[in-house]
């Protein structure tokens, strides 16, 4: 898979965890970031349960990278923290 199936993936995945997880996005940047890092979160979990991961730009793909970036959010915001401005 491409660097910029990657970048497109994650932040598909990223906008779609981020409304899941807190209904408002983290911004661009971070979505990416949290979203490609749940691509590869999501294909370890699902490798680990004898499914096969990330496998190109298809449906299935981005069902693995969302289910990761669900994952990452969720810890991420365990370990940040919900910041009130």
């Amino acid at each position: 898979m491409s660097f910029l199936a990657w970048i497109v993936l994650g932040l598909i995945a990223g906008f779609i965890g981020s409304r899941i997880v807190n209904s408002t996005g983290q911004g661009l940047i971070v979505d990416i970031a949290l979203g490609i890092v749940g691509a590869v979160v999501g294909g370890f979990l699902f490798h680990q349960f004898g499914e096969p991961g990330v496998s190109g730009l298809n449906l299935y793909s981005l069902l693995v990278a969302t289910v990761g970036a669900v994952v990452v959010l969720w810890l991420y915001h365990a370990l940040v923290g919900r910041r009130v401005v």
